[in-house]
């Protein structure tokens, strides 16, 4: 699993780059604002069909472009493959193509390129609120799980519609008719987000636990809760029945929705906590010790997918190192054996030994 090949046009700051990375490990230098997370957010916008930097795709095309182009020619299930985006400033729907066939959903790319991202913000995801914590589990899900990228996609816009209803319906109180298509189809799609989740999660704990375990030197544990809908005491439960208990949740919640103009009840409020020797890593772990739970579930990411698919996903590290002391440094560079790995820095100190050196400089690359 690598990418060999990538080119891109009136992507953020590159007008116009093609760049051939090596089979290991890929070191991406330059100062400051000269684009070495924007190579990252290619390659994992055509991992996912998503940015991890925005929501607005408008964003990733190069200012006064019309459009952006992003392609690449990488090795997955054992063949030659090509990825191909084009996105477009008149907001236009983007064009997904794998091998030059158009695709329909991002789910029709996801799962041909796995990738796990690490940048700076997710080290301090664990204290964060439940938002990033959701985005965590969505992203690797998705390229698992190709289902669960189209229920997500559907709920989400059930999810904003609903909203929109709740937010107008005094001004227009027919809108209120609508809400119980919209609760039956979101309380459906729900019970699979629930579903996907909560498996998910549990194999991420197991895995995360034997990383940080090793991290620790033994002296601490690890656990990951999944915290859904309040109602729902067991989300291993079968999909007809989460979405019973979803209805029921929703129908308890009717009034206080009206009153308050917002949707108050679905996975859309999802969370898990982490626990370290079982006291919640958001009020009391320290720096270091949120530090090495994030990082072990990081590498529990990677181990996943690579469970799922055979084939090691590529490893992005957005300035990840820079941010680590000398020994967490050493446990991160001791896992980059194996597989496609890209990291950006400003110096490449100790790391210049582990690979190929990419020079960026205002868009370019040398």
């Amino acid at each position: 699993m690598q990418i060999n090949r990538l080119c891109l046009r009136n992507f953020r700051n590159y007008a116009d780059a093609e760049i051939r990375f090596v089979s290991g490990v890929n070191l991406l230098v330059g100062g400051n604002a000269n684009g070495k997370t924007n190579l990252l957010e290619a390659v994992s916008y055509l991992s996912t069909g998503r940015a991890f930097r925005t929501r607005k795709e408008q964003e990733l095309i190069r200012f006064d472009a019309e459009f952006a182009e992003l392609s690449a020619e990488i090795t997955s299930q054992e063949r030659e493959q090509t990825l191909r985006a084009l996105l477009f400033a008149d907001r236009r729907p983007r064009r997904l193509f794998l091998n030059g066939v158009k695709q329909k959903t991002a789910a029709g790319i996801v799962g041909v390129l796995p990738s796990v991202l690490f940048c700076p913000e997710d080290l301090l995801v664990l204290k964060k609120g439940a938002q990033p914590r959701r985005k965590l589990l969505d992203n690797v899900i998705c390229q698992i799980r190709p289902n669960y990228e189209a229920a997500l996609t559907e709920y989400q816009r059930l999810l904003e519609q609903k909203s929109t209803v709740l937010r107008d319906w005094r001004d227009c109180p027919s809108l209120r008719e609508v809400l119980p298509e919209y609760n039956t189809r979101m309380a459906q799609v729900g019970a699979l987000v629930i579903s996907y989740r909560a498996r998910y999660l549990k194999a991420l704990s197991e895995c995360a636990a034997a990383f940080h375990r090793e991290f620790s030197g033994g002296a601490e544990a690890l656990t990951l809760e999944y915290k859904t809908v309040s109602n729902i005491d067991d989300p291993f439960a079968p999909p007809e029945r989460l979405r019973e208990l979803l209805a029921e949740h929703q129908a308890a919640h009717e009034r206080a929705e009206l009153e308050s103009g917002q949707c108050l009840s679905g996975p859309h409020k999802d969370d898990f906590e982490a626990r370290v020797n079982n006291l919640p890593v958001a009020q009391f772990a320290s720096q270091g010790q949120t530090r090495t739970a994030t990082i072990s579930i990081k590498l529990a990411e990677r181990e996943l997918l690579k469970r799922d698919s055979g084939e090691e996903p590529i490893l992005l590290l957005d300035d990840v190192l820079s941010e680590l002391d000398a020994g967490r440094q050493d446990f991160v560079l001791n896992q980059l054996k194996s597989g496609q790995v890209f990291i950006t820095c400003c110096e490449t100190d100790r790391l210049t030994s582990l690979g190929q050196v990419f020079r960026i400089e205002n868009g370019s690359v040398k």
